[in-house]
């Protein structure tokens, strides 16, 4: 779903740009990094992109926004659209942005190769970052008086507030967007959050639909487990019969998935909002009064599947498995699946009672691709996590000058800082009512909701105060 919703809003920028009278154009580049920044007898080295956008960079001393990426390609737009790059243009502000290793173009051709794969870390991507301003810096004739503010959202957000936190010599403030800097094995919660969004009415829930939701997946569980496996497959117009225990587990991830990436990225311009997904799911009109939530849910994936041009859903896990093991494609899910199964986890299970989907979706079936594709054993996967908790700090992560920015329907708020204990000159929160995920980096738009427009508003008062507190005038 992330990849689709990348795609709509790629369109969606180009139209914004192209109305614009003046647009600046990013200019693209290559720095040989460090294979392994922290062996220095190790010099083998990879190609990372980066972009500049100088247009709106007026003085020498001007402050510098660097744009973090996360686990999927760089594209140009990140530096002609968002909130930051309005910012930007205000402040006069030099723009860089960073691809993460292993991502995109920033990589080598053997990068997706398992013994590669053990260069691919946050550690790493923070030395990069670091390796980066040291780069920008001499590029362009930058010292002290030049502020640095960091930015990103989902992952990236996570590293925005932790490369502040490991160099807070190098960036003065970072803004931290639905940032997941919490690492955790089974993220259970995740699912919890979803099914209380899909009750929230401010944004078009109510407990029926989360009721229906629950009555249609157990429905399909019952099936399932009943051995009407082929009749299941053909209501949901599958490509290949769910009879494997392991492909009716992936039928159930499908098809929890859509409402998932629903509440994620509600309101983003994917296939369903949550409006829509419930008025779908709670129809009682005339024409579907006789109809059983599981139904309704044939019929909502039948308009997603449209939406989507897919002629069937593809449940085989052994084809997953055959192609996250092709290394010759360039593909982002591998190397963040890497990511999940040695850092951060993230599994969003369903072993919760509060999960409205199905209990088939666990732990043990989240964890296995690890053995199947890296040879990372399931039993070493909390030790990994625990390192990573350790290494940055967790929910309370030792950090100044940051900005946690997040939107409370949004499920990757449970693994951020929401709450704000700290001085007035160490970290802050933004929690927006009724927003999801990294919806404050878009652009202000006339219909976005009054408690978007004022978080926008209040990120806006911290990077000010942020660039004035550096030139000591505040």
């Amino acid at each position: 779903m992330k990849e689709r919703l990348n795609k709509i809003q790629q369109v969606r920028i180009k139209q914004h740009v192209m109305m614009k009278t003046f647009t600046a154009i990013p200019k693209e580049g290559r720095i040989h990094q460090p294979l392994n920044h922290f062996d220095r007898k190790n010099t083998k080295t990879f190609p990372q992109r980066f972009m500049v956008n100088e247009g709106y960079w007026q003085r020498s001393d001007g402050p510098v926004f660097l744009y973090i990426g996360g686990e999927g390609p760089l594209s140009k737009y990140s530096l002609l659209y968002g909130h930051h790059v309005e910012m930007a243009e205000r402040h006069e502000a030099l723009l860089v942005a960073l691809e993460h290793r292993f991502y995109g173009k920033s990589i080598n051709p053997d990068g997706l190769e398992t013994d590669q794969l053990r260069y691919l870390s946050s550690q790493q991507a923070l030395a990069d970052l670091a390796a980066f301003h040291h780069y920008i810096s001499q590029r362009f004739g930058l010292s002290y008086k030049n502020t640095w503010i960091s930015f990103g959202g989902s992952y990236a957000g996570a590293l925005s507030a932790w490369l502040r936190g490991k160099f807070p010599h190098l960036i003065y403030g970072a803004v931290a967007s639905s940032a997941p800097v919490y690492a955790l094995l089974d993220f259970s919660s995740y699912n919890r959050v979803v099914g209380r969004s899909l009750t929230n009415e401010a944004v078009g829930g109510s407990e029926k639909c989360l009721t229906e939701v629950r009555e249609a997946f157990s429905a399909v569980e019952a099936a399932l487990l009943m051995g009407n496996e082929i009749e299941v497959g053909r209501d949901f117009r599958c490509c290949e019969s769910p009879v494997k225990p392991e492909d009716k587990i992936e039928l159930v991830q499908s098809l929890a998935g859509v409402f998932m990436g629903t509440v994620q990225y509600n309101e983003e311009g994917l296939e369903f909002n949550i409006v829509e997904l419930c008025d779908i799911m709670t129809n009682k009109s005339e024409a579907y009064k006789q109809e059983e939530p599981y139904d309704r849910l044939i019929k909502l994936m039948a308009m997603y599947q449209a939406k989507v041009n897919a002629p069937c859903l593809g449940v085989s896990h052994e084809k997953l498995v055959l192609e996250l093991n092709n290394t010759k494609v360039r593909s982002s899910y591998r190397p963040w699946v890497y990511q999940t199964c040695t850092e951060f986890g993230f599994y969003q299970t369903c072993e919760d009672d509060s999960c409205p989907f199905s209990h088939m979706i666990n732990l043990q079936i989240e964890t296995k691709l690890c053995s199947q594709l890296f040879d990372i054993p399931q039993y070493s996967l909390p030790v990994y996590i625990d390192f990573t908790n350790q290494y940055y700090g967790g929910k309370r992560p030792q950090t100044r000058r940051v900005l946690y920015v997040n939107g409370n329907i949004d499920p990757w708020m449970e693994l951020s800082v929401t709450w704000n204990d700290r001085m007035v000159d160490n970290d802050s929160v933004v929690l927006i009512n009724g927003t999801a995920h990294c919806a404050d980096m878009n652009q202000d738009k006339a219909l976005d909701k009054p408690a978007l427009h004022q978080a926008r508003k209040e990120i806006e008062r911290q990077v000010a105060k942020w660039l004035k507190m550096h030139h000591g005038t505040i």
